[in-house]
């Protein structure tokens, strides 16, 4: 199993790929593979990142206005 990549097995396979996708899909199938692996190490990425921790917000309630005394009438 160790002799399957072999210069002249990638040789037939690229051989193979052209002949089946032909010179002008060849490109177009590169860029999506790309764009799929990158998707996909981004995605991993995200997984092994720790999230975020969340911050704790403290509730301050505002001092009520001073208010001046009333003189009775």
């Amino acid at each position: 199993m160790g002799d399957l990549l072999q210069p002249w097995h990638l040789i037939v396979l690229a051989v193979v790929a052209f002949l089946l996708f032909g010179a002008k899909r060849l490109p177009e199938l590169g860029k999506g593979l790309g764009e799929g692996l990158k998707g996909f190490k981004e995605g991993l990425k995200g997984l092994t990142d720790p999230a975020p921790t969340p911050t704790v917000q403290q509730n301050v309630t505002p001092a009520p206005p001073p208010t001046t005394p009333v003189e009775p009438k």
